[in-house]
């Protein structure tokens, strides 16, 4: 099984999703484009952080995420 995408957006909500994500015993991979793109030189949108889990787990975080987007 590989990881599938559940959040892309700002960092600061990456974050918070993120850390729910965690609480409820789940490995969240961060991929940030914008710290990777101003370590090679250039410019990156706002929304490039993007959060991964892996798809067996996605049962089991499908309801944190909704949650997380029906509060913002």
């Amino acid at each position: 099984m590989g990881l599938m995408k559940v959040f892309s957006g700002s960092e600061i909500l990456a974050l918070a999703l993120k850390e729910k994500i965690e609480a409820i015993g789940v490995d969240v991979v961060k991929k940030d484009n914008i710290q990777s793109a101003r370590l090679a030189g250039f410019g990156s949108s706002g929304s490039a952080v993007e959060l991964f889990v892996q798809e067996t787990e996605y049962g089991k975080v499908s309801p944190v995420i909704e949650e997380f987007r029906l509060s913002i």
